[in-house]
C-alpha cells in the first residue's frame, strides 16, 4: 500500500467534460448536461484501495447528506482492470450496491478522464462551483489509515459548504492521500 498524494490541480480550472458509463444503472454519464447544479464532486475511487475502504462510511453519509442538498455527486475508478480486475465494472456495480452509493459509479477505461484531472490517487476529489470551475481539491479530511484523526469529512464539508452559501473557499487545502491510481502500461503518465 504505497501512499501517493494528489497533484493538486490549480483552483480556477474548468472541468473538463467527459462522458462514461454508470456501472451501476447501465447509463452513460456526461459532465456537461445542460442541468444546473450548485456544485458538483467528483471523486476518483476504486474498490480495493484500502484509503477508499477508510474513507467510506464518510464517504456514505456526506454523499447522502449534500446530494440531498443539490450537488451533484459522480465517482469514478480509472484503474486498470487487467492487472487489478477486483476493479472491473461488474466488481464496480457490486461494491456501489454493497455501499449503497446515492451517485453514479463510472469507469473510466481508456484513463483519458483521469489524466485530463491530473488525479494521482484514490479517493482524490475535485469540487466544481455551478459555473463548473474548480474551488477545492483534495482531502476528504486528515484521518487515514492506522492515524487517530477522526473520520469526519471535515475539509471537505468546509469546502462544500461554501460553495453552497457562495462563500470563498480557503485557498489553504491539503492534497488527499491513498494508493495510486493503477495506469495500464500502454497508458503511463
Amino acid at each position: 500500500m504505497a501512499l501517493k498524494e494528489s497533484n493538486m490541480l490549480p483552483l480556477g480550472t474548468k472541468a473538463p467534460d467527459f462522458v462514461l458509463p454508470d456501472v451501476v444503472q447501465n447509463k452513460m454519464v456526461q459532465l456537461y448536461d445542460q442541468k444546473e447544479y450548485p456544485g458538483t464532486l467528483i471523486m476518483f475511487i476504486c474498490n480495493h484501495c484500502p484509503y477508499v475502504i477508510h474513507v467510506l462510511p464518510e464517504l456514505r453519509r456526506l454523499t447522502k447528506e449534500y446530494s440531498e442538498k443539490g450537488i451533484r455527486i459522480i465517482a469514478i475508478s480509472s484503474n486498470d482492470v487487467v492487472h487489478y480486475p477486483d476493479d472491473a465494472p461488474d466488481k464496480m456495480r457490486l461494491f456501489a450496491l454493497k455501499n449503497e452509493f446515492v451517485f453514479p459509479y463510472c469507469y473510466d477505461e481508456t484513463q483519458e478522464v483521469a489524466k485530463s484531472y491530473d488525479a494521482a490517487c484514490t479517493p482524490d476529489f475535485y469540487l466544481f462551483d455551478p459555473s463548473l470551475h474548480l474551488r477545492y481539491r483534495g482531502r476528504l479530511d486528515a484521518s487515514r489509515p492506522g492515524n487517530s484523526e477522526p473520520l469526519n469529512g471535515r475539509d471537505l464539508r468546509n469546502a462544500l459548504d461554501d460553495v453552497l452559501s457562495g462563500k470563498a473557499i480557503s485557498e489553504l487545502q491539503y492534497p488527499s492521500a491513498g494508493c495510486n491510481i493503477k495506469w495500464r502500461k500502454d497508458s503511463l503518465v
